[in-house]
């Protein structure tokens, strides 16, 4: 986890693409945008990616300890032993760790604000936005607290992706960024200068079908013999329109929003009436507003009930900001759904504010499912490391060593905290080292600041368990899959040599113990 003055820190780097700069120190961020080739690191970088999914948080961390993992193994490798070996003890080491934290973990109540904040605020204490203190942290905490819904026995479902919008809008402070309680959306009015802008307490209706006169399911090719045919036809369509609309109207709606298209006539029909209407909006946007304001989503407008009528909004406004408008349903009841507004100076820094954002809520949300914590500050890894050295005496046979070697390989955490303090590594290692030898000092850990040994608990540096878990099973994994890959078989052909009318075969390059025989197909 990337830990306040105790994340393991990549350089802020600058990506020159195609669409920009990106200006970063976010480790997911930079290794997406690296173009690798050798088969092995694809892997490890999709690594990264993984984690963010999973946990949100943790990046880094996964790639440096799956690296040390790998390069523990290598002198085993170089001394013959089998891949096989190795890997067992590695999963061994793996459900020993996971015990360890366990042992280690701390629940907490997650109805204190207080604890909530400090360990969001640890998780993004490295980022950029951490310079302005409490305000991302209570964004990411009030923006999970409105999204989580209680499954009953202690279960909660909080899905950020799906009901949490993160609108940014170039101008202004980063202070002016704030939750909405409901949804905002870039969208006017149909018609701005007869349709209500302001409604108070509105009844929304949301549907997902076009208001216009129905086309016919294949090209229809109507002939016109008559001039008053035309004017039939004409008739038939307003009448179609008027009979929908009057399907809508009966519910006395004052705003009606449509994923489709809505025809001038229906336009005409609905501002007559008073009501507001917006039209092709995102499937995604309609769904947040029905979790908003408590309405459901209609396919078929003969099919409305007054039960599908939302009414929980407590206001409806449209908003000039810059040159676009905005829609905002805003003062819900009991949403399950929200925005959270970002402003700021220029795009690549709300584009940054909104990874340091999403590092935030994924932490909120990982505690809000599973209430626990772990010590941060590299303190976790070498309580697990000390732990495993006493364990590896007890094991037998080859193993010992490997499991030995993973024991070392999750030191690469703290000591590399250690080199971005800028103190003496060996040093700092050695007393930490000393401290947890007895398996007792599990909250000791290295102060990010200053690189001063210090309780992790009174500074409020904090991990959340599922993050450390997640981070530990999937370095270990990816480490065991790339050791028991045994060649590497390349598609690219060989440069024929002149003359030669021989086509030439996949080239293998030996990676380890190859105990296969490879069949190549002339």
């Amino acid at each position: 986890m990337l830990l306040v003055n105790t994340s393991i820190r990549f350089l802020s780097c600058w990506f020159l693409l195609l669409t920009g700069i990106v200006v970063t120190n976010d480790g997911n961020a930079i290794l997406r945008e690296l173009d690798i080739a050798h088969p092995a690191a694809k892997s490890m970088i999709e690594l990264s990616r993984t984690q963010d999914e999973e946990v949100g948080d943790g990046t880094t961390s996964v790639i440096v300890l799956a690296g040390e993992m790998l390069h523990v193994a290598e002198a085993f490798i170089e001394k013959k032993y089998h891949s096989t070996v190795i890997c067992r003890a590695y999963n061994k080491a793996l459900e020993d760790a996971l015990a360890v934290l366990d042992k280690i973990a701390m629940s907490i109540d997650v109805n204190d604000r207080s604890m909530m904040l400090g360990l969001v605020k640890s998780c993004i204490g490295t980022k950029f936005t951490s310079q302005f203190g409490d305000l991302i942290a209570d964004l990411a905490l009030d923006a999970t607290t409105i999204v989580g819904v209680d499954l009953g026995q202690g279960l909660r479902e909080v899905d950020i992706k799906k009901y949490i919008k993160v609108e940014k809008i170039p101008g202004g402070q980063l202070e002016d960024s704030k939750v909405l309680k409901g949804v905002m959306f870039n969208k006017d009015v149909v018609v701005p200068g007869k349709m209500r802008r302001k409604i108070v307490n509105p009844r929304i209706i949301l549907l997902d079908c076009p208001l216009e006169y129905k086309k016919g399911e294949n090209q229809t090719n109507a002939e016109l013999v008559k001039e008053e045919d035309w004017a039939v036809l004409l008739k038939m369509e307003e009448e179609y329109i008027e009979n929908l609309c009057a399907q809508i109207l009966r519910f006395k709606p004052d705003l009606v929003i449509t994923e489709k298209g809505l025809s001038d006539l229906a336009c005409h029909y609905f501002s007559k009436a008073g009501v507001s209407a917006i039209r092709r909006l995102r499937k995604t946007d309609n769904n947040r507003i029905a979790k908003a304001c408590g309405a459901v989503i209609v396919n078929r407008p003969d099919e409305l009930q007054e039960s599908d009528v939302g009414t929980g909004a407590g206001l409806f406004e449209v908003k000039k900001i810059g040159d676009e408008f905005f829609a905002y349903i805003v003062d819900c009841q009991d949403p399950k759904a929200c925005t959270v507004l970002l402003r700021g100076a220029s795009k690549d820094l709300l584009n940054e504010v909104e990874r340091n954002l999403q590092d935030a809520m994924s932490v909120a949300r990982n505690i809000l499912k599973h209430p626990k914590l772990v010590p941060g500050g590299g303190a976790t890894e070498l309580t697990v490391s000390a732990t495993l050295k006493q364990k590896s005496s007890s094991i037998e046979g080859i193993e010992k060593w490997p499991y030995e070697a993973a024991a070392v390989a999750f030191e690469a955490i703290p000591r590399t905290l250690a080199q971005n303090c800028g103190v003496n590594v060996i040093r700092t290692m050695t007393a930490l080292q000393g401290k947890h030898a007895n398996g007792e000092n599990a909250w000791t850990g290295i102060d990010g600041n200053s690189g001063e040994i210090a309780d992790m608990k009174e500074l409020k540096i904090w991990d959340a368990y599922n993050v450390k878990a997640q981070t530990f099973k999937t370095a270990i994994e990816a480490a065991c899959m790339l050791l028991r890959i045994d060649d590497i078989v390349s598609g690219i052909k060989k440069k024929q040599a002149p003359g030669s009318t021989q086509p030439s075969k996949p080239t293998i390059e030996q990676e380890g113990d190859a105990d296969t025989e490879q069949m190549i197909p002339e």
